[in-house]
């Protein structure tokens, strides 16, 4: 009687508990990664579910679990569904969640100035590329650029009670921008008035299904930041620095004031880090550099990387044309998706910590 060598479920679930994800730090069977196994003979297929589409270690899991199970006895074919279904946000169960949104995310930076709506344009569009769902609200009020940004023009409209987004590179947006009468126009309005707009824009938008929505908030520490911490439930907050002394003694400030609302820090971007003069290759540190990570590092929160000062980026922004969308092959577009996969990546640490698994932050 001849053996059979047709390998078994669970010994190919053995050999997947040696695939760990770095970030959750603990194996992807555990974690419930490993879904719809078939075996046929020697031929072994299963979908892995990550929790993030932008996973920065993808393609090294998918190569972890396809040579763990390669030298289980009696396999001769791998075949692996890479997929993702991205958790959702268990900070601030006692504020109201918004609808439909699976993680909000806001991208602070203490002062103008730094590039704050140039890097949530671009993380947006890069999270959108990678198949999550993404919107952005503009919270400045005073100051919306991210019609501008996003190259949307028009008006939302209602069905029934529910404002409708307007949309671009595949992000929901909505904005103060949009309802203004010209671009020129100022809103003067005080507290009161502001909490009242950001809440309307929060609870009577159609966000749809998001995976992340994104809020860029005004510069400092003021009014509309108070009113977005204390009622709507965020996973956590990106601050935006220039490497520059006065902008980060700023950033530090931000920094506070989100732990002090017992928002999460997801990381500190360092945006024009340095310029690398297009014709000889030159890097040139025009505003210093280095801050922002020594500055992550003093307050024990995660780096999420460095973007040039590039005239691609700045006439992107001009023109509704973000670097991310129009011009990937650029050195600022790599570093907006590297740093994009660094948040969602920090979105699912964030969300696991709130589950009681064991994490570590990278």
């Amino acid at each position: 009687m001849t053996e059979d060598k047709t390998p078994r479920e669970n010994e190919i679930l053995d050999a997947l508990r040696t695939v760990m994800d770095p970030d959750l730090n603990r194996d992807i069977v555990s974690l419930n990664f490993v879904k719809d196994m078939k075996i046929d003979g020697g031929s072994v297929s299963f979908t892995i579910e990550l929790t993030t589409p932008a996973c920065p270690m993808k393609k090294e899991i998918e190569r972890m679990a396809r040579e763990a199970v390669a030298a289980v006895p009696g396999v001769g074919t791998v075949e692996i569904n890479m997929t993702a279904s991205v958790t959702r946000s268990a900070a601030g169960k006692e504020k109201q969640a918004i609808e439909g949104v699976r993680n909000v995310i806001a991208v602070g930076s203490g002062k103008g100035g730094v590039g704050k709506s140039t890097v949530t344009v671009n993380l947006a569009i890069a999270l959108a590329q990678s198949g999550a769902a993404v919107g952005i609200l503009d919270a400045d009020i005073y100051g919306p650029n991210i019609p501008l940004m996003m190259g949307v023009t028009g008006r939302p409209y209602a069905i029934g009670e529910r404002i409708q987004t307007l949309a671009n590179y595949g992000v929901r947006l909505m904005s103060m921008g949009f309802l203004t009468d010209e671009d020129d126009t100022p809103v003067i309005w005080r507290g009161p008035m502001l909490h009242s707009v950001i809440q309307q824009f929060i609870r009577q938008v159609d966000w749809g299904e998001l995976d992340y929505l994104f809020i860029d908030l005004p510069p400092g520490t003021g009014d509309v930041q108070l009113s977005l911490t204390q009622t709507v439930p965020l996973t956590g907050a990106v601050v935006v620095s220039t490497p520059q002394d006065v902008a980060l003694q700023d950033a530090r400030k931000a920094i506070q004031m989100f732990r002090q609302v017992n928002v999460t820090i997801l990381g500190i971007v360092e945006n024009m880090s340095y310029f690398e003069c297009p014709k000889c290759g030159e890097v040139s540190h025009v505003f210093s550099h280095g801050g922002g990570a020594k500055t992550a590092g003093m307050y024990g929160v995660p780096f999420l990387g460095e973007v040039p000062l590039t005239a691609v980026l700045r006439e992107g922004g001009d023109t509704g044309k973000p670097v991310v969308a129009m011009t990937p092959e650029s050195p600022a577009a790599e570093a907006f998706r590297r740093i994009a996969s660094r948040a969602a990546a920090q979105v699912s640490i964030v969300n696991a910590a709130g589950r009681k698994l064991t994490v570590i932050q990278t």
